[in-house]
């Protein structure tokens, strides 16, 4: 194809411009889509195109250097801004991320270097691609998890799918050398899950209630509006007095919530209703011990102290669905009212069950009977979920539909 000239729109200086002096009939401009579509609402798209790394994000069509607001210190901003100008080559802008602060200037140079290549690919495949065509898309889940985690926060990422695994390397041996080590590659007989007991990891983190040490409990309701989080003694009654107890119970409560708040990545307004304090220094060891245990969130939050009524009021920045949403979707059988696991959860777990049976299995071939939408599914949309399956333990998998089944029910039989 030939090659084109003008890959982004041109620039709006003011609000005067009439569409027809921005843009030609025929001309094919580079987007980036902004938001997904929802409903009845399309795609919004921008010509402003933006690439986010681990510290930095490129804007590859401005020229300004901005600083995230949760960098503070002064010092450190000026030290970044200055690091930043000085690693420039190109007339770019960028934003210096929170996960930038501190950071050394050889690290924030190679992701740079990392993101001016990874926009000159997209403008050599721009150049070279007949419009409608998609030329770059963001990191998969398990790279971006690589990319936001595994280098500077996790101690190691396992992983027990080979293609995945040698697709993670490659991308670290780019993004970051010597951190390949960090990668491993999971060949146990059970699945990987039940190594490290995920299973129930996920499913407590799915219930509304979580129970303490103590034998108290916290309660995580979900509204439309925020999330409520009651906190109680159950089962624990106290040695002693029971303003004593009470201080107990909301102080254990306290990291179970900061932990739960960051394992379901809750967000948005948080209300948390801690069980009534007399004296107000107790109200202070909670409020202080919340704000100590918050402080190991990498997501924004704000506090306000206890109210008279024994509430805190908080927010935490909101950057995708919570791991409830994330992993279940509204009941149909309620008509809403409810969440059952998702269809795709539902396929994953089908998987890491018949991987766990497989060693009881001597037949040639397997029977799924399961939920038709599941079928559905698995015939569709994910079926390499089957032929993965087949391929890794050697066994044909015939899946039948049965509309007496619920959503969440399936069963596995030797054929």
């Amino acid at each position: 194809a030939e090659e084109k000239e003008d890959l982004l729109a041109k620039p709006i200086r003011n609000n005067h411009w009439r569409i027809e002096e921005l843009l030609t009939e025929n001309q094919e401009i580079m987007v980036q889509v902004d938001k997904s579509p929802l409903g009845s609402k399309g795609a919004r798209i921008t010509s402003h195109i933006s690439l986010p790394g681990r510290f930095l994000v490129l804007m590859p069509n401005s020229d300004h250097i901005g600083i995230s607001r949760r960098i503070e210190d002064k010092t450190e901003r000026d030290r970044l801004k200055e690091i930043t100008l000085s690693l420039r080559t190109e007339d770019y802008g960028y934003i210096i991320r929170t996960a930038a602060e501190g950071i050394q200037k050889e690290k924030i140079a190679y992701e740079m270097t990392f993101l001016n290549n990874m926009w000159e690919n997209i403008q050599n495949k721009f150049k070279k691609a007949a419009a409608p065509c998609l030329i770059h898309k963001e990191l998969t889940a398990s790279l971006r998890a690589v990319r936001d985690l595994l280098i500077y926060e996790a101690e190691k990422l396992v992983i027990d799918s080979r293609q995945g695994y040698d697709s993670i390397i490659s991308f670290m041996e780019r993004f970051s050398p010597g951190f390949g080590g960090n990668v491993e590659l999971y060949e146990g007989n059970e699945p990987v899950f039940d190594s490290y007991n995920l299973e129930g990891d996920i499913s407590r983190a799915l219930k509304k209630k979580v129970w303490l040490r103590s034998g108290g409990y916290i309660v995580i309701e979900h509204t439309e509006a925020l999330v409520a989080i009651d906190v109680n003694t159950g089962r624990y009654v106290g040695k002693h007095n029971l303003e004593e107890t009470i201080l107990k119970t909301n102080l254990e409560a306290v990291k179970e919530i900061a932990y739960q708040i960051r394992l379901r990545d809750i967000g948005g307004i948080i209300i948390i209703d801690f069980i009534d304090m007399e004296k107000k220094s107790n109200q202070e060891k909670v409020f202080n011990e919340l704000q100590e245990a918050l402080k190991k969130d990498r997501r924004k939050t704000n506090i306000l102290p206890i109210s008279e009524m024994g509430l805190i009021q908080m927010t935490r920045k909101r950057n995708k669905k919570p791991l409830s949403r994330m992993l279940c979707e509204p009941c149909f059988y309620c008509e809403g009212e409810a969440y059952l696991i998702s269809k795709q959860s539902i396929c994953y777990n089908i998987y890491r069950e018949i991987k766990r049976e497989t060693s009881d299995i001597t037949n040639t071939k397997i029977t799924l009977r399961v939920n038709p939408d599941i079928a559905d599914l698995l015939h569709g949309e994910e079926s390499q979920i089957i032929s993965s399956l087949e391929k890794e333990i050697g066994r044909e998998i015939i899946v039948y539909p049965n509309a007496k089944y619920h959503m969440e029910e399936f069963e596995i039989f030797e054929s």
